[in-house]
């Protein structure tokens, strides 16, 4: 009775070891993908603003190839 004692609690020490690194792991995982969708955001706005600026460079361009 005593080793099936023993190893039930071996058992659940054993998990108890792996769930906090996994808490630890999960808690990483949702930090970085805040980062990552923040980054994509920025992304998105430099995008935009880039297409705007480049627009009237982009009419001149083709007023001058023209020869307008």
């Amino acid at each position: 009775m005593f080793w099936t004692v023993f190893a039930v609690a071996l058992g659940f020490c054993g998990i108890v070891v792996l769930a906090v690194p996994a808490v630890r792991v999960f808690a990483e995982v949702r930090r970085l993908s805040s980062q990552v969708a923040e980054a994509s955001r920025r992304i998105g706005r430099a995008a935009e603003d880039l297409e705007r600026a480049a627009a009237p460079l982009a009419a001149e361009t083709a007023r001058t190839v023209r020869g307008g």
